[in-house]
C-alpha cells in the first residue's frame, strides 16, 4: 500500500504528497510564511513537470511526481541512456525555475510596489528569489542531483555511460559529505537530510547502472536487459563503453532475417 497522499493528476501523470512533508511545518518561521512555502513547493512542483514533460518528448513515460520537505521528485519508467536526452532532460528542471524568476522579475519591473502594493511586490521578490536559488542549486554536479546528470551526459559520450556514472557519483558523494558536515555544524538538520539523501541516492543509482552495464555485455542478455531502440534504429557499442543509436540499414535487416 503506497503510504504517500494523492494531491491530484495533471498532464497524465499522479501527484503525491509523502507524509514526511508535514515536517517543513517544524521549520522555524514556516508557518509564519506559509503562503510562501506553499508558492515555492508549487514551483518545485512545477520543475519536476519540466523533467517529465521533456522526458514524454523522448518517449519515456513517468509513474509519478512526489513531493518532499527537501524538494520533489519525478519517478520515469526509465532513465535515458542516451546522453543528449539525458542532459535536455536534467536541464529543463532547472530551466522551469529560471523562466519563473524572469517572468517574476518582469511583472515586479512593470508592476512594482505602486501598483502591487508593498506586500505583493515583497512576496513575489521572495518567490524570484527562491526559484533562482532552486535553479542554481540543481546545477551543482553533485549526482544525481539535475547538475550531476549534466555531468553525466557530457561525459558519457566520450568515456561510457558506467565509468561517467562513477565519476559523477563520486563528486556527487564528496560534495554531500561537505554539505552535509557544514550542516550539521550550523545545526541545520534538513540541510543534512537532504546530504544524506543525495550521498544514499547516488551510490544506489551508480551500483545499478553498472548493473545495467554489465547485463549488457552479457553473452546472453535477457530480452528485459537490451535496451529498447527507437523504430528504425538499434545500439551498438563504438568502444570504451560508450553506446550510440544508429540507423538499421538493409545489411543489418538481411543478417537479422537470414543470418
Amino acid at each position: 500500500m503506497r503510504m504517500s497522499w494523492k494531491l491530484g493528476r495533471a498532464a497524465g501523470i499522479d501527484v503525491f504528497l509523502h507524509p514526511t512533508f508535514l515536517l517543513i511545518l517544524f521549520v522555524p518561521d514556516a508557518v509564519a510564511n506559509l503562503p510562501l512555502v506553499i508558492a515555492l513547493f508549487g514551483c518545485v512542483l512545477l520543475h519536476e513537470f519540466g523533467h517529465a514533460l521533456t522526458a514524454r518528448r523522448f518517449g519515456i513515460g513517468t509513474v509519478n511526481i512526489t513531493l518532499y520537505p527537501i524538494g520533489g521528485v519525478a519517478r520515469l519508467m526509465r532513465m535515458p541512456r542516451a546522453p543528449g536526452a539525458e542532459l535536455l532532460i536534467a536541464l529543463a528542471g532547472p530551466a522551469v525555475n529560471f523562466a519563473i524568476a524572469a517572468g517574476l522579475y518582469t511583472v515586479l519591473g512593470l508592476g512594482g510596489s505602486a501598483i502591487l502594493g508593498d506586500y505583493a511586490s515583497f512576496f513575489l521578490l521572495q518567490l524570484m528569489a527562491m526559484n533562482l536559488v532552486l535553479g542554481g542549486f540543481n546545477l551543482i554536479p553533485a549526482f544525481p542531483m539535475d547538475g550531476g546528470r549534466v555531468l553525466r551526459a557530457v561525459l558519457s559520450g566520450w568515456i561510457g555511460r558506467g565509468r561517467a556514472t562513477s565519476f559523477a557519483a563520486s563528486v556527487g558523494r564528496a560534495l554531500a559529505l561537505g554539505f552535509g558536515i557544514y550542516s550539521l555544524l550550523t545545526f541545520n538538520l534538513i540541510q543534512v537530510a537532504l546530504a544524506g539523501f543525495i550521498y544514499y541516492a547516488a551510490g544506489v543509482e551508480e551500483a545499478g547502472v553498472l548493473a545495467d552495464e554489465r547485463r549488457r555485455r552479457s553473452p546472453t542478455p535477457n530480452e528485459e536487459d537490451l535496451w529498447k531502440a527507437p523504430p528504425g534504429y538499434r545500439w551498438i557499442e563504438s568502444g570504451q563503453g560508450v553506446w550510440r543509436l544508429a540507423p538499421v540499414t538493409v545489411a543489418d535487416w538481411a543478417n537479422r532475417r537470414w543470418g
